[in-house]
């Protein structure tokens, strides 16, 4: 009798948690990553950086005031396929900076001794707007750390052959409430570094990106605030350069076209680029 009791009990106890529903596992906080992330004493700069995956390294760089959970869509899939290094760029996220200057230049170095900190000898690169930017630098002043390069919303100058004057204009009246503020926090001080960043810099030469070595592909929505054309510039300027221009897309193509961005992107970095010009190598 006392073995039948015991035998109910376990029927019960197997049948109950057999259909409890089972909790979903907790979300990951990129950028805030405590078991991923860590700090790296970068060229004067504590740069904090989160590690994702295995495999290849692949470099993954956001945009103007941004940081590492703007990837947030994008962290899943590579680090599948990928180990993916992910960092918030100087006075950006984490990675605080208290210097009055801010250069792309200077950003695109710091990635590439982050590279070397990391031990990666060269890695797949993903940039987004300020961090495409970053992306062609990087592959411009270190082409050893640069296998393949994919940049979204890059600029080469900030005027209006870059970006329409109607896009300007709306910005006209935050940049002037910033810069009114400019020096009575810290956290004005930093908005408008990063401003000035935005509305005085890149200054990058079209002859300078004929010095990219790497595969690069070169991508913009087809309504980006970055002018069809001056991303038409870019692809052209690059020898080994591949164009995608994405239907009905903004600014913002790995946030609100995900999917197909990863998968084309993955597609670019692990097919071999085919040296003979024109429609060709495409197939």
């Amino acid at each position: 009798m006392r073995c039948t009791k015991l035998l109910s009990v376990a029927f019960f106890c197997f049948c109950f948690n057999a259909c409890k529903p089972k909790e979903e596992p907790k979300p990951i906080a990129y950028g805030s990553n405590a078991a991923a992330g860590k700090y790296y004493d970068i060229r004067g700069l504590k740069m904090y950086c989160e590690v994702y995956g295995e495999g290849e390294p692949l470099l993954i760089i956001h945009g103007n005031g941004g940081s590492i959970k703007d990837f947030s869509n994008n962290i899943p899939y590579f680090s599948k396929k990928y180990k993916v290094i992910i960092a918030d760029s100087r006075a950006q996220g984490k990675s605080a900076d208290t210097g009055d200057s801010l250069t792309y230049e200077m950003m695109a170095d710091d990635y590439a001794a982050l590279l070397t900190a990391i031990k990666v000898d060269s890695a797949n690169v993903i940039g987004w707007s300020d961090g495409g930017i970053n992306g062609l630098l990087l592959a411009m002043r270190h082409p050893e750390k640069v296998k393949k390069l994919a940049v979204t919303g890059a600029n080469l100058q900030p005027d209006t052959t870059a970006v329409p004057q109607e896009i300007w204009d709306l910005f006209k009246p935050d940049f002037d409430k910033i810069k009114a503020k400019a020096n009575k926090s810290a956290d004005d001080k930093k908005q408008w570094k990063l401003l000035r960043l935005l509305t005085e810099q890149p200054h990058i030469l079209t002859s300078d990106l004929g010095k990219i070595a790497c595969p690069t592909l070169v991508i913009g929505g087809d309504h980006d605030v970055i002018r069809e054309e001056h991303t038409m510039l870019i692809y052209h300027s690059i020898p080994k350069a591949y164009l995608w221009i994405l239907p009905n897309s903004g600014h913002s193509t790995p946030v609100f076209y995900s999917e197909i961005f990863n998968s084309t992107v993955n597609d670019f970095f692990v097919k071999p680029y085919r040296i003979i010009k024109g429609a060709d190598r495409l197939n």
